[in-house]
């Protein structure tokens, strides 16, 4: 993918298999375990055996070695292997390197993993701690000694400009919250399964930081979720309708850090996700009009306005009314996270989304739509990031 021209990706690879654990909050075992299962029940939704494999895509956070999950999951050699960094921001960049690896013949099936048990063991939220010195350290020395030490923290700074800006109330964030619960409340593996809430619940929900409240937050979740990748051509030929990869991209702003970029000249936006966004439109030569739903990454309410705005569902400052008209729910202009989202359904960096946007346009997902052709899928935000849009093989 290039900055400045279309890419020859789109259209050459696509998902052929997706598989998970359940969702929980205490899976009870190993990491590694989830991995493997997720592995396994990937490769079997494909069609494939785990000799089929020759590549495995992770992130750099994930605690489980390619070599040992090939080696549990009974996958022999590896031809291609690599990791990506920057937590949430690699889960569809895991995608997009297995695609490019299939389409340039380096690898002919790739799976991408992600598992952790992030709510029975080490719990993002609970913040930093421990950390050996390095140049990300540094970045973060500007706010850590002013208390700014969880993910909560840094997005908080950012909403309350946002909200100041468009002179908004922290309630404007509600409907993102609702929205995303009531399309969980249909899902049997989400955390908010037949618990949809409303609007006053998430006006009367206790502080976490504000402008955050406490339903303005993810799910902490133990689980594993793995997608297989291979070319259009041998998908066609395997168990489930492929969800051909349209376009795939990565991006990261000026003055970029990793959640903590308080020193850009606007605070009101996310430049990582324009430049995503800009790769996606001008490679896959869709528009925003050509989207039927999207999954966007919803660590936090706030990040799933400003990129209505940055992929230009929305104009600027518009995101709020965009959603108050109803606008993420089923029949509206744009269902977002039809699973339920991190909010609703499980916090898996992401990786569970992807899962979501390849079920709508197999056509068995929970909250299934009418027919989709295109759905647009995000990854973390305020990190460096990435995206995909997958489409329909018709």
């Amino acid at each position: 993918m290039s900055l400045h021209r279309a890419d020859a990706l789109g259209g050459r690879a696509a998902i052929a298999g997706i598989g998970a654990t359940e969702f929980s909050k205490d899976s009870g075992r190993s990491e590694l375990t989830l991995a493997v299962e997720a592995v396994r029940a990937a490769l079997d939704d494909a069609g494939l055996r785990p000799q089929d494999v020759d590549g495995l895509v992770t992130f750099t956070m994930d605690t489980n070695p390619e070599i040992t999950v090939a080696q549990a999951a009974g996958i022999g050699e590896l031809g291609f292997f690599s990791r990506v960094h920057y937590g949430g921001g690699a889960a569809c960049a895991t995608v997009q390197q297995a695609a490019m690896a299939v389409a340039t013949g380096v690898a002919e099936v790739v799976v991408c993993y992600r598992a952790f048990n992030e709510r029975s063991g080490h719990r993002f939220g609970s913040g930093l701690a421990d950390r050996r010195p390095s140049a990300e350290g540094v970045a973060m020395g500007w706010t850590m000694p002013y208390g700014l030490l969880t993910p909560a923290s840094w997005v908080a700074l950012i909403a309350q400009r946002y909200l100041h800006t468009y002179r908004l109330t922290p309630d404007a964030f509600g409907p993102v919250a609702v929205a995303d619960r009531r399309h969980a409340a249909r899902n049997p593996a989400a955390y908010f399964y037949q618990r949809p809430i409303a609007l006053a619940e998430h006006h009367a929900s206790r502080w976490i930081v504000e402008p955050l409240r406490l339903l303005d937050c993810c799910q902490e979740t133990d689980g594993g979720q793995a997608l297989v990748v291979t070319s259009v051509e041998r998908a066609r030929d395997l168990r489930r309708p492929p969800a051909v990869i349209a376009a795939a991209a990565q991006g990261a702003g000026r003055a970029q850090e990793a959640m903590t970029s308080f020193y850009r000249d606007e605070l009101t936006g996310l430049p990582e996700v324009g430049v995503v966004a800009r790769q996606l439109w001008r490679t896959s030569g869709l528009t925003p009009a050509d989207i039927d739903t999207a999954v966007l990454y919803d660590h936090f309410t706030p990040f799933v306005l400003m990129q209505l705005e940055e992929f230009g569902f929305c104009g600027p400052g518009e995101a709020a009314d965009f959603a108050a008209d109803g606008g993420l729910e089923l029949g509206g202009r744009l269902p977002v996270n039809t699973h339920g989202g991190q909010l609703g359904e499980a916090y898996l960096h992401g990786m569970n989304g992807i899962a979501e946007g390849v079920r709508q346009l197999r056509g068995d997902s929970a909250n299934q739509l009418p027919d989709p052709r295109n759905v647009l899928v995000t990854a973390g935000t305020g990190v460096p990031t990435s995206g995909l849009l997958l489409s329909a093989d018709r």
